[in-house]
C-alpha cells in the first residue's frame, strides 16, 4: 500500500526531518502539537496540523487516543513515530495497525521483545550474539547483592524497560549497590512504569558502538555500517560519528555480522539499531536494540548517501530492500553534535526565548533543527534543539569544519552546550579517536 498522507506523532527537529523527506516524495504530512508548541517550526512545516492537548507530554505527545483521532480526522493513512515519546510503544503500534493505518516501524511483537531488556538479552543469547555477563530480572536487593558477587564488581543496575540513559547506576561495592537499589528501582517505576531491574558487568574505559540495520518483510537484512557514540553525559549521547575512528577492520566485520544476526533473530522489518559495549581489547557485547530511527541517523546518511527516512517509508509500504549488502556505499567521514539548551558545565536545562538563532552553513555542513529565532524553548520536553552534522572526505577535514561551524553557530537568549562541544574538539583523546564513554566525566572532574 502506498503512503499518501503521513501523520508525524512527534515534534521538533525529528518531525521537521521526516516532513522534509515526505515533501520530496510527494507525501502530504500532518503535524500534531501541544498548546506549548503551536508556533513551532514543525507545525508550520506540515500540510495540516492538529492540536492534541496541553503542554505536558503525558497529556499530548503521549496521548494515544488524541493522536489516533488526529489521524482519523485528517485522513492520514500512515503514522511515523520519530524517536522518543511513543516510538517504541508496542501498544501504540498495535492500535495504529488496528485502525488500518500503516505503522512506520517493526511489528509490535518485535518492539515488545526488544523493549524488555531482559527478554532481549535472552533472544540474543539464543541467536549466538555476544551478551555481557549479567542477570535476568532481579527479585530484590539481596538477590542483586548475591549476583554482583558472582559477576564481580563493578556492575551496572539497569531498568528492564529503560532507555535513553535513564535508570542506570554503576555500583563499585556492596555498600554502593545496597544504597542504590531502591532509588534506581524507584526511578525505573517513575519513568517507565516498571520498576524491574537487572544487572550487567560494568566495563571500565568501554566504548559505545552501534550498527545501523534494515530489514524487509521478505527476510532480507543488511547493515549500513557502525557508529561511534562514546561521547556521553549522564549515559546520554552528545557526539556521534560514522565510522568509528578506531575499530579495526576485523572487529568491524564481527560487529556488523553480529548486528545482522541479531536483526534476523527477531524478524526485524524497517530501520533499527543494534547497540554494543566494547572493551579496550575490542571484545564486544550486545547492549540493546532500538526499534526506531535514531537521533544520530544523519551521520550514516552522510557516509552512505542513503535517506533513512525514505528507506523506512519504502519498507513500511511492504517493498523489498533496494540494496544488497555489497551495494551499500561508504564515503568519507561524518560527525553529529547535539545542540542542547542547557548549561555546558552543570547540564541543567536552560529554557527561554531564542532572541538570536543563526545556523552555520558551508561545505559539509548540515543542521537538522526544530527551532527558529523568536520561539521559546520550554521546560516540558527534551532540551535538544538542533543537530549539527559535519562531513568531510577524511575525519580530520570533518573535525576542522566542525570547529568552525560550532564557533559560527549563533544562539542568544538561552545557554547551550556549544562551549562543551568545543572543549571536546580540543581534547587530544577525541582528536586522536582513542576516547571512551568516560571522556566527559573525566573533563568534568
Amino acid at each position: 500500500m502506498k503512503i499518501r498522507k503521513l501523520l508525524v506523532a512527534n515534534r521538533g527537529e525529528i518531525a521537521c526531518r521526516i516532513m522534509r523527506t515526505c515533501r520530496e516524495l510527494g507525501i502530504r504530512t500532518v503535524a500534531v502539537y501541544s498548546e506549548a508548541d503551536r508556533d513551532m517550526p514543525h507545525v508550520k512545516a506540515a500540510d495540516e496540523a492538529v492540536p492534541i492537548g496541553p503542554a505536558q507530554a503525558a497529556k499530548s505527545y503521549l496521548n494515544i487516543e488524541a493522536i489516533l483521532d488526529a489521524a482519523e480526522k485528517t485522513g492520514a493513512d500512515a503514522v511515523h513515530p520519530g524517536y522518543g515519546f511513543l516510538s517504541e510503544n508496542a501498544s501504540f503500534a498495535e492500535q495504529v495497525l488496528d485502525r488500518n493505518l500503516i505503522w512506520v516501524g517493526p511489528r509490535p511483537d518485535v518492539i515488545t521483545r526488544m523493549g524488555d531488556k531482559v527478554t532481549a538479552r535472552k533472544v540474543m543469547e539464543e541467536a549466538g550474539v555476544p551478551v555481557i555477563p549479567g542477570t535476568r530480572a532481579l527479585g530484590g536487593r539481596e538477590e542483586a547483592l548475591a549476583a554482583a558477587e558472582s559477576i564481580g564488581y563493578p556492575v551496572m543496575l539497569k531498568a528492564s524497560a529503560g532507555g535513553g540513559g535513564i535508570g542506570m547506576h554503576v555500583c563499585r561495592s556492596p555498600e554502593e549497590l545496597q544504597k542504590a537499589f531502591d532509588s534506581v528501582a524507584g526511578r525505573a517505576k517513575a519513568y517507565f512504569g516498571d520498576g524491574t531491574l537487572f544487572m550487567e558487568k560494568w566495563v571500565d574505559r568501554s566504548r559505545h558502538i552501534e550498527v545501523q540495520v534494515a530489514g524487509d518483510v521478505f527476510g532480507n537484512v543488511i547493515h549500513l555500517h557502525e557508529r561511534e557514540c562514546s561521547v556521553q553525559r549522564r549515559n546520554q549521547k552528545v557526539i556521534e560519528e560514522c565510522h568509528s575512528p578506531s575499530v579495526s577492520s576485523a572487529t568491524r566485520k564481527l560487529l556488523t555480522d553480529a548486528a545482522v544476526r541479531a536483526a534476523r533473530a527477531v524478524g526485524y522489518t524497517g530501520v533499527g539499531t543494534v547497540e554494543f559495549l566494547m572493551a579496550p581489547d575490542e571484545s564486544f557485547w550486545f547492549l540493546e536494540m532500538n526499534t526506531r530511527l535514531q537521533v544520530e541517523h544523519p551521520v550514516t546518511e552522510e557516509v552512505t548517501g542513503i535517506d533513512l527516512v525514505k528507506m523506512q517509508l519504502d519498507l513500511a509500504e511492504g517493498n523489498a530492500l533496494s540494496l544488497k549488502q555489497e551495494d551499500v556505499p561508504s564515503a568519507g567521514h561524518a560527525l553529529e553534535f547535539r545542540i542542547y539548551a542547557e548549561d555546558p558545565d552543570t547540564f541543567y536545562p536552560s529554557p527561554g526565548t531564542l532572541r538570536v538563532y543563526r545556523e552555520p552553513s558551508g561545505d559539509g555542513i548540515r543542521v537538522d533543527s526544530g527551532v527558529a529565532e523568536g520561539v521559546t524553548v520550554t521546560p516540558f520536553y527534551d532540551p535538544m534543539i538542533a543537530k549539527l552534522i559535519v562531513s568531510g572526505s577524511t575525519r580530520q577535514e570533518a573535525l576542522r569544519r566542525a570547529a568552525e561551524a560550532l564557533r559560527s553557530f549563533r544562539i542568544e537568549g538561552i545557554k547551550t552546550n556549544i562551549p562543551l562541544l568545543l572543549r571536546v574538539l580540543d581534547d587530544p583523546a577525541f582528536v586522536n579517536g582513542v576516547y571512551d564513554t568516560q571522556i566527559l566525566t573525566r573533563k568534568q572532574a
